[in-house]
Order: structure tokens, then sequence, then C-alpha cells
């Protein structure tokens, strides 16, 4: 059985704004399947990474470092290749990738315990669903990634999770597939098309109710909203409970009240 997962023990260093150095190497997209269950979750990670044209000095040329805790079986593929025990070196905060290319494909499977995840930090379990706290330096608890805020990257994500447990399986971005995987198992794959950092990284599988209207921006576009919310929580709610939501930057703007008639008195 995993050990259980604990705050960390003492606080992270200090970062200042003088000592910054651009991060050696970027990420441009991740590709990420989630197989939830709340003792063993496999998270399979690939990320497509290239030096970064910007580094300094002596940073040119060091190895691929990436970050990470609290993951077990720990298993990686270099542009198809699996990586033997000399050609990375793990550390307890992370793992190093001793001599990568100057481009490529990173593949990491790895295993968590939701379940026993007591810090509540990456993936943890929180009134029988699946939950994530990314903000500052979670996500390095859910797979091995330089965690810093100053690599963006776009996200894929697959999630598959028991059906009737887990009917309900977001994450960040458009959903763009869905389907059964078996006859106890269902999936969603989500694509975020925006570079983001990875304290921005969110996902959620449970069994929630769902608050659905339409959205019309200032210039005249139509989004579909939906506000999820356990189903007791949801029972309580109700419509009035619904707020006012923004529409995505790129869409024009403007805020206007879902779920209940405008009055004379609400701005547009």
């Amino acid at each position: 059985m995993s050990p259980k997962m604990r705050p960390r023990e003492s606080r992270a260093a200090p970062k200042r704004r003088v000592d910054y150095r651009a991060p050696a190497f970027l990420i441009d997209d991740v590709a990420l399947e989630f197989d939830l269950d709340p003792d063993a979750t496999v998270v399979t990670s690939t990320l497509t990474f290239r030096r970064n044209p910007a580094a300094q000095g002596k940073d040119r040329g060091v190895p691929l470092a990436l970050d990470g805790e609290q993951q077990e079986n720990v298993r990686l593929a270099l542009d198809g290749r699996v990586l033997g025990a000399t050609d990375y070196e793990p550390t307890a905060s992370g793992l190093t990738i001793r001599r990568p290319p100057e481009r490529g494909t990173l593949r990491i499977v790895s295993t968590t315990a939701p379940s026993r995840n007591a810090a509540l930090e990456g993936l943890y379990m929180s009134s029988g669903m699946f939950c994530t706290q990314c903000e500052p330096e979670g996500f390095r608890r859910i797979t091995h990634f330089p965690d810093r805020p100053d690599v963006l990257a776009r996200y894929r994500v697959t999630i598959r999770a028991d059906r009737k447990r887990y009917p309900t399986l977001l994450s960040n971005g458009n959903l763009v597939g869905s389907g059964d995987v078996d006859k106890d198992r269902h999936y969603a794959t989500w694509h975020d098309p925006y570079p983001k950092p990875t304290y921005l990284f969110a996902l959620v599988a449970g069994d929630l109710a769902a608050l659905e209207d339409s959205f019309v921006t200032a210039s005249g576009r139509r989004f579909s909203v939906a506000f999820r919310r356990s189903r007791s929580m949801a029972a309580a709610l109700g419509p009035r409970g619904i707020c006012a939501a923004s529409a995505p930057a790129h869409s024009g703007g403007g805020l206007r009240r879902i779920g209940r008639p405008r009055s004379s008195h609400q701005a547009a």
C-alpha cells in the first residue's frame, strides 16, 4: 500500500526575481491520460519538449530536469526507446534525463494513490470525487514536469473511470471526445488549445448535477454554460444560485447573468 501523501514539512525556499533564469527546456504539448482508481491511478504523460533558445550560458547544455513527487512505478521512454537506469537519475524531488536531444517526445507512466493524499495537492479524493489542486506546485504530484509558471503548454487530457461512480469527467478546454471503454468504464477527452502553466490544470470526476444555460456575448456569439455541483449541493442550490459568468477573453467580453431574468437595475 502506498504511504499517505502528506503536506511538505517545510515551506518552499523563496524565489527572488533578481535570481530568475529562463527555463532550459520548453514543453509545447502535453497529452495526459488518467486511468482513475482511488487507490492506484495510472497517469500517462507524453511531453513534446525542446531546448529553450532564450536559455542563457550553461543552461543551454544542461540535462532535462523534471519536478516530481509522491509517484510510484515510474517508467520512461524517450522517442519510443525505453530508458534504463543509466539514462536518467531519480531524486527525492524529481528526475533528470542525462543526455536529452535538442527536441523530442518523452513518455512517462506512473502510479499515484488519490485516496491517500492527505496533502490535498495534486490529485486527491474529496466527498467521493476526484479533484485537483495544482497551485502553486501541486502538478508535480500528478506527473513529472518542469513545474514552473513560465513553462506554458497546450494540454490534451483523456480521463477514464467507472461509469456509475464517476459519470461526470471534466478538465480544462473543450470536450472533443467521449464514449465507452468497456461495459463498466467510460472516457472523456478534453483539449485546451491555449498554452497555460501547470498551476491552472484542473480535473474533476464524480457524480455531479449540472445547471445548464447559454451565454451570449456583446458581439452576439453564443456559448453553452454549465455550472456543476455535487447532487446534494445542487438540490439546495437551485437556479437562483447560478452567478454571473464571464465570456472567454477572445469572445468580445461582457457579463450577463445566467438562469434568471434581468431586472432594469442590472447592468448588461
